[in-house]
């Protein structure tokens, strides 16, 4: 089985691309190759954080690998907190901060329209391929739901009445941003198996 590293130790994002993977590839963390330190997210966009992450794997470990980065971005806030998602409350990255910072922002708004994108940048054997994923819906008043992470608990996709926390992790990965990039990921990594 062909060996390829998924650049985080997040092990939530690993459990989902590994069961849309159903196996093909044996899927090894950051720890698994030894990487310890922390990758640079130095981009002001989605797709130069993707990148960078997964060129310094590639550099500095040798391995064949894919990097994501997602970000939130909210109509109301100009697109914020966008690349800055992770880290929207401050340095400690947060879940719940950046939750609660991003419901006080949105606080006496009309419009809750958003919408998240995953950028995803493989590196193949020193090649380089980029894939994106993109989910649009709305922000809730509160959280609802206990699955998933981030901002999971008060994102609703359009069509649903449902949070992604609420759902299980075939109903979001059949429709998330993160699903729709790792199946164009997955997509293109089925054509080279011919």
């Amino acid at each position: 089985m062909k060996r390829l590293c998924f650049a985080t130790n997040n092990k939530h994002k690993l459990t989902e691309v590994s069961q849309m993977l159903e196996g093909k590839y044996e899927l090894l963390s950051l720890q698994d190759i030894g990487c310890n330190e922390e990758l640079p997210e130095e981009q002001d966009t989605l797709e130069g954080n993707s990148r960078q992450k997964a060129e310094y794997v590639w550099q500095h470990y040798n391995v064949s690998c894919f990097a994501d980065d997602t970000g939130l971005e909210v109509e109301a806030l100009d697109g914020a907190p966008g690349v800055y998602s992770a880290r929207y409350a401050g340095p400690q990255r947060s879940d719940a901060d950046n939750i609660e910072k991003l419901l006080q922002s949105l606080q006496g708004k009309a419009n809750r329209r958003a919408r998240f994108r995953t950028s995803i940048t493989l590196i193949l054997n020193g090649q380089e391929h980029q894939f994106e994923g993109i989910v649009t819906g709305s922000i809730a008043e509160n959280w609802q739901g206990d699955k998933g992470f981030g901002y999971d608990p008060v994102f609703v996709p359009e069509g649903y009445d449902l949070t992604f926390a609420q759902m299980s992790s075939e109903e979001k990965n059949a429709i998330s941003h993160r699903g729709r990039a790792t199946q164009e990921l997955v997509r293109f990594l089925k054509t080279l198996e011919v």
